[in-house]
């Protein structure tokens, strides 16, 4: 008798709480699951005839451990896995990639234009509204660079930007106190401002960088590298201007670049286009539907900018 009330207890928690907790949890992992089976798109292949693949980069370029199959921008696993997804289907005779993109991080642009150039079938690169920096950078791994005329292309060249927050801490009264192994140790920290010699040691690492960019352009397009030097001093170009230097094989549309993919892909007639998308695992859309804030935190923007960066990018304003 006695131990009846703490039975009640358990019971109302089991109904109240615990039941319909565990009830909605199932019902979303299965909507999520039906969701993600309604939103995926007919297996390529199912379909007779010869293909086109069709695979679009789109945002800034970015790598880094925390990519996922949800992550915003264009990383060397989403690419890579588009590539996968081509390669395998034995209908896809060649792939358009179409490319939007300002730039982004060296090390990811230069990973996505290796895996377009090791990329057995034929690839027709697309250059969309922008393809500058590391977008012209990884365009230059396909065996055709096609743009539209009015694409804002170009801008080869390497940058990188540093915080400080020096005068600023000073105002408020906050001092940061830094320990290092070596007076070199916290070049680019937020917290001080850069010296001349400090400047020109990094400048030397962009050099550096930006001789593998030119190298890299001069290679694929068949250029001379002083030729190269000369263009590749941050400017922007259009579709039809980068043309006419040289820096791409044509100007066209989309249905154009399907038409050059079809022919070097020995498609006689009118091809299958098919759109390639990543499908994320059910435990991936779970983790994009956690609540997290999208704007980083103050402490957050401090830390990124104390890590030095190189990036293949258009200036921001």
């Amino acid at each position: 008798m006695k131990d009846r009330p703490i039975l009640w207890v358990f019971l109302a928690f089991v109904l109240g709480f615990a039941l319909p907790v565990c009830t909605c949890i199932g019902t979303g992992m299965i909507t999520l699951g039906a969701l993600g089976r309604v939103a995926q798109p007919p297996m390529p292949g199912l379909r007779n005839g010869d293909a086109v693949a069709i695979i679009s980069l789109e945002g800034a370029i970015t790598g880094g451990q925390e990519d996922t199959f949800i992550t915003v921008g264009i990383t060397p696993r989403r690419v890579r896995s588009l590539l996968e997804q081509a390669e395998v289907n034995p209908s896809v005779k060649a792939v358009v990639v179409r490319v939007n993109s300002p730039g982004g991080s060296v090390v990811a642009s230069n990973e996505i234009y290796n895996a377009l150039l090791a990329f057995e079938k034929p690839v027709v690169v697309l250059m969309d509204e922008t393809a500058a920096s590391g977008g012209y950078y990884i365009a230059l791994g396909g065996d055709h660079v096609m743009a539209h005329p009015d694409t804002l292309t170009g801008s080869i060249g390497v940058i990188s930007q540093f915080l400080s927050v020096e005068e600023l801490m000073e105002k408020v009264g906050v001092e940061a106190v830094v320990i290092t192994s070596g007076p070199r140790k916290d070049i680019g920290s937020p917290f001080r401002d850069m010296t001349e010699e400090e400047q020109d040691l990094w400048r030397e690492i962009l050099d550096q960088v930006y001789d593998g960019f030119v190298e890299v352009v001069a290679e694929a397009r068949g250029l001379p590298r002083d030729t190269v030097r000369e263009l590749a001093d941050g400017r922007i170009y259009t579709g039809q201007q980068a043309k006419e230097l040289g820096l791409v094989d044509s100007v066209g549309t989309r249905q154009a670049a399907i038409e050059k993919a079809a022919e070097l892909g020995n498609i006689e007639d009118e091809p299958r286009v098919i759109e390639l998308r990543i499908q994320p695992s059910l435990l991936e859309m779970v983790y994009g539907f956690q609540a997290r804030s999208v704007l980083p935190a103050i402490e957050d923007l401090v830390g990124r900018s104390g890590i030095p960066s190189l990036q293949f990018r258009v200036a921001e304003p």
